[in-house]
């Protein structure tokens, strides 16, 4: 019988503000890190998984990971991996630790992490993928790991069963194809606000050289700066090429609509997060005001609660799920199914260290088994620090290429584990 010996956390961050990697209107010098969780089993394999933060505060994030330790040390491992919709649901109620969210905030990402830990470990010890373990559950196995509270009002059990049995019989056509071609993807690696504009062209020309059709620039900090900056981008990839924009929380609803009615005339794909992730009836307002550009969200938004009224007030036309902001694999889940039932389209938030190497798993999962649609739909993807996982991604020709190894991908190299340790790790001593 195996058993989780420890939870070991750890805090690894990434001087990435050196470059002005990452940096958009409201972050304007990240450094990309990872509060970093293995449950460590006395057989092995061990489970991994993270939270991703930008820096300061990633100390907190970690401690917060740590307060879960007592829900799995001393566990058994089979056990825990095959009930890990009860495992979900047990880490987020919790009174005492409930009381600091509930549901949201650190300590739901702290339950994520977890939760994605224990994904990586059920899908290792089975010798597959997390997106082919999912995608080979039966539609009662999947909503099994679902937590309905708070959602049957949008999505019942029995409707969630009905949207994974009508796409059970597409399955294998679907794995096929999926193996074969790949899932879409789009970059934003040309466009952080950081750049100069011979950087943005330079790489917006290479993104569409590898494949790319979709590109997507930061905006927000000045309407001219954005006409600017969009007009080169235009030039650079000419009418054919898809480009979103992300404003990255930076406006009121005032001040979002007339600035993207500037920004009309370079016809974008959508507008990514143009105001405060709670704010609903803003991003329903701002949607009304600018159409036709698309409304994207779901980077911050905090739980699958919020996520059901966006959808339930028509404020977004694309949902981005998130694979460390919300309570892990099985609240991603959830939020899949709710996208599924009104019937618009899920593309990932991946803009951080490891975030393409885990909701890779999560599109793939909804393409084979929940939505069965590809239809405007990319996952993110952003070229920066794939060289620090054991199992990096793959991209060819602007597609996702499946993952073939066990597990989720979260698990980082020891040595870059140890390297860029904060603050004591080699890299951070020589920043001085």
């Amino acid at each position: 019988m195996s058993r989780v010996l420890a939870l070991e956390v750890s805090d690894v961050r990434f001087p990435t503000s050196r470059e002005l990697d990452g940096s958009d209107a409201m972050n304007p010098d990240p450094d990309y890190s990872a509060a970093y969780v293995v449950l460590r089993t006395d057989d092995g394999p061990d489970g991994h998984g993270f939270v991703f933060t930008i820096g300061r505060g990633n100390d907190v994030q970690c401690a917060a990971i740590s307060l879960l330790a007592p829900y799995v040390v001393g566990r058994d491992v089979e056990q825990l991996c095959a009930n890990l919709g009860g495992l979900s649901r047990e880490l987020v109620s919790d009174s005492q630790l409930r009381w600091l969210g509930p549901e949201k905030g650190v300590m739901h990402m702290a339950v994520g992490a977890v939760i994605n830990a224990a994904w990586d470990l059920a899908a290792k010890r089975a010798g597959l993928p997390v997106w082919r373990l999912l995608a080979s559950l039966s539609p009662e196995e999947i909503v099994d790991l679902v937590d309905f509270r708070y959602l049957t009002d949008a999505l019942t059990r029995e409707e969630a069963l009905a949207i994974l049995r009508a796409a059970e019989p597409g399955r294998a056509r679907r794995l096929a194809e999926l193996e074969a071609d790949g899932y879409p993807g789009y970059t934003t690696s040309p466009g952080w606000l950081g750049y100069d504009d011979a950087k943005l062209a330079r790489l917006a020309t290479e993104a569409v050289a590898d494949g790319f059709d979709l590109i997507k620039l930061k905006v927000g900090a000045s309407v001219e700066d954005d006409v600017r900056r969009l007009r080169v981008a235009r030039e650079t990839v000419g009418p054919d090429v898809r480009i979103a924009i992300d404003a990255n929380q930076r406006w009121s609803v005032d001040e979002a609509v007339p600035w993207l009615r500037r920004l009309r005339e370079f016809s974008p794909w959508w507008i990514e997060e143009p105001t405060s992730p709670d704010d609903i009836l803003g991003h329903a307002a701002i949607r009304a005001g600018a159409a036709p550009i698309r409304v994207a969200t779901g980077e911050h938004v905090q739980n699958r609660v919020i996520f059901k009224q966006l959808l339930q007030a028509g404020a977004v036309d694309v949902v981005q799920i998130d694979a460390t902001r919300v309570g892990g694999v099985n609240e991603n889940v959830a939020i899949l199914l709710l996208a599924a039932k009104f019937g618009v389209p899920v593309c990932p938030h991946a803009g951080g260290v490891g975030l393409c190497e885990l909701v890779q798993h999560l599109s793939m999962f909804d393409f084979v088994a929940v939505s069965g649609s590809l239809e405007g739909r990319a996952i993110e993807y952003v070229d920066h620090l794939h060289e620090h996982f054991v199992t990096p991604v793959r991209i060819e020709r602007g597609r996702y290429r499946v993952p073939v190894d066990p597990g989720s991908g979260a698990e980082m190299h020891a040595d870059s584990r140890r390297r860029f340790a904060y603050p004591d790790g080699e890299v951070w001593r020589a920043e001085g």
